[in-house]
């Protein structure tokens, strides 16, 4: 059984921190892409950051220089470390693994920004 699950999610006033943890299970951790997305209330989810197997990250232009994405693969765990948080950040933040011919998803975590 795949298994993708987040934690760290909560309620922070802009400005604070917040650093996301997503287990995986059931999969060779190691040969997959893993990414943050997130969803806003009324909003498309949108790729928040990604990391190769190797480490390399991608952010989308919103959070970068504020989010850093990380990956143990001893741990199988990928994280997302969130400071400076904005209100706009809010939304609910899903884990994903990606390797070719397979797609899985967290249940997903919810970040609230605000004051």
């Amino acid at each position: 059984q795949v298994q993708l699950v987040e934690s760290g999610g909560g309620l922070v006033q802009p400005g604070g921190s917040l650093r996301l943890s997503c287990a995986a299970s059931g999969i060779t951790f190691g040969r997959y892409v893993m990414g943050w997305y997130r969803q806003a209330p009324g909003k498309q989810r949108e790729l928040v950051a990604q990391i190769t197997p190797g480490g390399s990250p991608h952010y989308a232009d919103s959070v970068k220089g504020r989010f850093t994405i990380s990956r143990v693969n001893a741990k199988n765990t990928v994280y997302l470390q969130m400071n400076s948080l904005e209100p706009e950040d809010t939304g609910v933040y899903g884990c994903n693994a990606q390797a070719s011919g397979y797609n899985y998803w967290g249940q997903g975590t919810l970040v609230t920004v605000s004051s």
